[in-house]
């Protein structure tokens, strides 16, 4: 089993302009949540253990990942969260490949 929430990586994508360059800390994973043909009517399974996650195939392509971002000026990650594609992410970039 790997280690995802709590995991600390880098924003790199441009969905979330606000989130570039920024060190964010994993809370959750969207199972499903970028995918082309998501129903977006339908619940995409929402995990917020390792456990989950692992028996759910570990992290895909076509996963949204529920991130918080460091705030420096405050030291401590952000009360908000936003949901990037996993491929965004700089731990998860090998998956877009």
């Amino acid at each position: 089993m790997h280690a995802i929430i709590g995991k600390t990586t880098t924003y790199h994508g441009t969905e979330h302009r606000y989130l570039a360059g920024y060190a964010v800390r994993i809370v959750g994973v969207i199972k499903g949540g970028a995918a082309p043909d998501r129903d977006p009517d339908a619940d995409c399974a929402y995990l917020s253990d390792d456990l989950g996650i692992d028996r759910a195939g570990g992290i895909g392509p076509n996963d949204r990942v529920e991130v918080q971002p460091w705030l420096a000026g405050e030291g401590r990650f952000s009360f908000v969260a936003s949901d990037p594609r996993a491929i965004d992410l700089a731990c998860f970039a090998h998956l877009a490949r």
